[in-house]
């Protein structure tokens, strides 16, 4: 095991310590044993095509003391946001913020950490072990999703039930960057059958966030994904972490009948960003749409992986990552495409793009196939690594466009698809705010590469 990954608290008696701290039943203390044992035994990587392209040599994970005791703030905001249906805020270890609207209460919604919720409503347990019991709501050969399924002291639970429509976003807002210290986390989202809803989740910095010289701080995190027959979920993510902040992310989704879910995940900040998404097409007809960016400067290192299993016939999936890095930042993008025996009639397709703003930056893709049903609609993928084409730029300029606007507009337009999909009109804003943040320092080191 890396030394990176010799956790000091990684033991049963942390284990037992978070079981006893919230009282959990048996099965939860039993479900934390499991991932545990998983954790101590698995690679980092297990995925040979992958091994080569994992580095967590920035990440002093060690040294980073995660906190036990979570709870509430000694003042908790009931503000729901302008344009959104709920909203539930975790800065560092505490709840800070949590509220519903009128219509999400009226419906049946539910939002807020595990322990609240039952206190309220005890048969929430019964729904969170049928989904999450066995690790079936996280991949079981992923060590840092089974380290979160160990040590993650706070559950954040986003319940919607079946027939539920809400227009407006649900907001799960998670604020770190106390020097030295980390939360690990859950989420999980189920949607009952022919629910609809839209998920914004934004990972920001702190009050408490000091500057890139202070001691790395961790967010170490899942979020679990259930979708009922016929439910229709839009899940946007906008990571913008402070410079010595790691991030490790693992996204897992299970969709039934006819089920869609709609990925739009956007990671600017954070030193080290390391995410996982497994995309489980169980049900006939369901579908999953994916489209994820990573936009990296100075030393940044985004490693983003993807797994889409279809399983049921007549599955879709359409997935594309999207890279652009400058200075000595490094982007890995590794995906699968699974097609299993019992996926006819799949349409599958993953596409993995990067650019390159100067000579030192690096990226990798390695988009790939296993297929086990030749009766398919459409079975593909593709990727490219490279500088902005000289050609683009060219057409630009030969409009009246300067040569620097030009290589703006190609990026931002590259971005935008991703941008598009954030459900409520501020986060848009602000996700342009964080691209075109990076941009002064983009258009110097591409003039130095030119």
């Amino acid at each position: 095991m890396p030394d990176a990954l010799k956790l000091p608290y990684a033991n049963a008696a942390t284990v037992e310590r978070i079981a006893d701290l919230y009282g959990e039943p048996e099965w939860m203390r039993a479900e934390r044993h499991d991932a545990l044992t998983r954790y101590l035994d698995l690679p980092v990587e297990t995925n040979q095509l992958f091994t080569l392209y994992v580095d967590l040599r920035q990440a002093k994970l060690a040294e980073i003391d995660p906190f036990v005791e979570t709870g509430q703030a000694a003042e908790v905001s009931a503000v729901v946001p302008e344009g959104a249906a709920a909203l539930i805020e975790i800065g560092d270890d505490r709840v800070v913020a949590r509220a519903l609207s009128p219509e999400a209460a009226k419906s049946g919604v539910i939002v807020d950490t595990l322990t609240n919720a039952v206190r309220e409503r005890p048969d929430l347990l019964a729904l969170v072990r049928s989904t999450t019991e066995n690790s079936a709501t996280l991949p079981v050969e992923d060590k840092f999703a089974q380290g979160a399924r160990a040590f993650a002291p706070l559950v954040v639970v986003v319940h919607v039930p079946r027939n539920v429509v809400l227009d407006k976003p649900i907001v799960v807002r998670w604020a770190a960057g106390t020097a030295g210290r980390g939360l690990i986390a859950r989420c999980l989202v189920v949607l009952g059958d022919n629910a609809q809803a839209q998920v914004l989740e934004e990972q920001v910095a702190s009050d408490a966030h000091e500057s890139p010289d202070a001691p790395q701080s961790l967010w170490w995190g899942t979020t679990e994904v259930i979708l009922g027959r016929g439910a229709n979920l839009s899940f946007a993510g906008q990571q913008d972490f402070g410079p010595n902040t790691v991030a490790l992310v693992n996204r897992h989704a299970t969709l039934d009948q006819d089920a869609q879910l709609r990925w739009a995940l956007a990671s600017v900040g954070a030193q080290l960003h390391k995410s996982r998404i497994d995309n489980l097409l169980v049900g006939r007809g369901s579908g999953v749409s994916q489209v994820e960016i990573g936009f990296g400067g100075a030393r940044q290192l985004f490693d983003l992986t993807s797994y889409t299993r279809h399983i049921g016939a007549d599955t879709t999936g359409d997935l594309l990552s999207k890279g652009v890095f400058l200075d000595r930042a490094r982007g890995y993008f590794k995906g699968m495409i699974d097609i299993e025996h019992t996926a006819k009639g799949t349409d599958s397709f993953l596409g993995e793009f990067a650019m390159l703003l100067s000579k030192q930056a690096r990226s990798v893709t390695i988009p790939s196939l296993e297929i086990d049903q030749p009766d398919v609609r459409r079975a593909m993928h593709s990727s490219s690594v490279g500088p902005i084409s000289e050609d683009e730029i060219f057409y630009l300029m030969s409009r009246g466009i300067s040569r620097d606007i030009a290589r703006k507009f190609i990026i931002m337009g590259f971005l935008e698809p991703v941008v598009a999909r954030i459900p409520l009109a501020e986060a848009q804003d602000r996700l342009r705010r964080l691209l075109e943040r990076k941009w002064p320092q983009a258009e110097a080191l591409v003039e130095q590469a030119a």
